[in-house]
């Protein structure tokens, strides 16, 4: 599968913004889809990640209660609704695809297969 992620930007701390991933070539509803960032001079963290169906959601505890992952099986769209930004959210943003068979680490870079090429986000303060 293909992943196109857009969306990102420049934005005030305390603002909001949302990231969209388009997926081609396979079933997209057969996938479990996460969002990853990379902040300059760090590692590649996990964010959040929703399962296949849409029924399950996962966060990391510094995004938790700020961003919202959801998807469109229809439009074979992955979205981020990333809302009260900080500066220490600023990061390429990355959507990632995993299964099946459904990876056991997907907290972690290596449980996913295919990757999009990543959108920026920076937060101002």
């Amino acid at each position: 599968v293909q992943l196109q992620a857009c969306g990102g930007g420049l934005v005030q701390a305390g603002g909001s913004l949302r990231l969209s991933c388009v997926a081609s070539g396979r079933t997209f509803s057969a996938y479990d889809m996460a969002w990853f960032r990379r902040a300059p001079g760090k590692e590649r963290e996990f964010v959040g990640r929703i399962r296949w169906s849409g029924a399950d959601t996962s966060y990391a505890d510094s995004v938790k209660d700020r961003f919202t992952i959801s998807r469109d099986n229809a439009k074979n769209t992955l979205y981020l609704q990333m809302s009260s930004l900080k500066p220490e959210d600023t990061a390429v943003y990355y959507c990632a695809a995993s299964g099946p068979p459904y990876s056991l680490t997907w907290r972690k870079p290596n449980g996913y297969h295919y990757w999009g090429q990543g959108t920026q986000v920076t937060v101002s303060s």
